[in-house]
């Protein structure tokens, strides 16, 4: 079991009424129903779209205020925020959706749907009606964090409910013993935040540490303290998939642009190892001949 820290504490009270209201709903037979999607394919695939967007792929954030920086940028609207990181290379969004801290709403997600990227609730979920809550919008995925639960046999339930509603969970970690949490509740997709909840400082060494035991199949996500190229050149390098990037898109003038300069590493790396592929195969051919 894992305690939470004085922070997430804090945010597991912020959600607690928005729990009764859905426990009312519920037991009233009003729980919002699922999102309906306009074509076959229903939810776009947060995974796919990660592992086909870049190395690093990028998930660009809609993050209006933050408990450490404050307000960051509420002159954008998410319509804005997301035609501008459609436009500059993202992969998918994530969608902070917390109220009382960040300055969240569930309907953001509806607002930037339109972009047709994968959106990942960026929230402080902790129960199952929460799942049922995050179906009846269009978002992907949603995050479990390891550290707001009392062990791995709850993760696992909300594993296992969200995969009912076509959504994926991205369950994230801040060391070893969460770690072994989530793989005991057999999640897929491992989240590393590199900030410290307690003291709001960032440290990649936590990122550099954990990746170390990346197990085959996983699909792993670098978060905060990420602002510049060479970062992202190296955690690829370390063997994550995709980064997370919100406050440093967000507080800068044109989030479009800021984005657009980091997912040219992914681009460029990408096209590196297709053209490496092709040599490779081309060589084959010759030798063949």
């Amino acid at each position: 079991m894992n305690k939470p820290n004085k922070m997430l504490a804090r945010f597991r009270e912020a959600q607690l009424p928005g729990i009764h209201r859905l426990r009312a709903l519920s037991a009233s037979g009003q729980l919002p129903a699922p999102w309906e999607f306009p074509t076959r394919e229903g939810r776009p695939c947060f995974s796919r779209a990660l592992r086909a967007g870049g190395s690093p792929a990028i998930i660009a954030e809609y993050k209006r205020a933050s408990p450490s920086r404050g307000v960051i940028n509420t002159e954008l609207t998410p319509a804005d925020v997301a035609r501008m990181y459609a436009a500059n290379g993202a992969a998918a969004f994530s969608v902070l959706t917390e109220e009382a801290h960040f300055q969240g709403s569930l309907g953001y997600l509806a607002d930037m749907a339109f972009a047709g990227k994968p959106m990942l609730r960026k929230d402080f979920l902790l129960d199952p009606l929460q799942v049922a809550e995050t179906a009846a919008t269009p978002a992907s995925a949603l995050l479990l964090i390891m550290r707001m639960f009392d062990g791995a046999d709850d993760v696992r339930e909300m594993i296992g409910l969200a995969a009912e509603h076509g959504l994926e969970c991205v369950c994230e970690v801040f060391d070893e013993a969460d770690l072994d949490m989530a793989r005991w509740a057999g999640a897929e997709i491992i989240q590393v935040n590199n900030r410290d909840l307690d003291l709001l400082v960032t440290d990649l060494d936590v990122s550099r540490r954990l990746v170390r035991t990346r197990g085959q199949g996983e699909l792993w996500i670098s978060a905060s303290g990420l602002d510049c190229p060479a970062q992202l050149e190296e955690m690829a390098d370390l063997g994550f998939d995709a980064v997370l990037i919100g406050t440093s898109l967000m507080s800068r003038p044109d989030p479009g642009a800021a984005l657009a300069e980091l997912a040219q590493v992914g681009l460029e790396r990408k096209a590196r190892r297709e053209a490496e592929r092709q040599a490779a195969h081309d060589g084959g051919r010759s030798a063949a001949r």
